[in-house]
């Protein structure tokens, strides 16, 4: 991933937000996850507030799929 920053998540808090994906994305159902994910990934990019940092993250998140 990119640096950490000093509100990055411990192991714990990935996990809760994994675990609390993985039963948003169940939740969603087969039909609208990826709808799903692109408004999580749209709300997150503008709490984010950095295009070039989103950018970033999206291709540290294709690698390796």
């Amino acid at each position: 991933m990119t640096h950490a920053t000093s509100n990055a998540l411990d192991v714990a808090g990935l996990e809760d937000v994994y675990d609390a994906l993985a039963t948003a994305i169940d939740r969603a159902g087969e039909g609208k996850s990826e709808l799903f994910l692109v408004k999580l990934a749209l709300l997150n990019a503008n709490a984010l507030g950095d295009t070039q940092r989103m950018r970033a993250h999206i291709d540290i998140a294709l690698r390796d799929l």
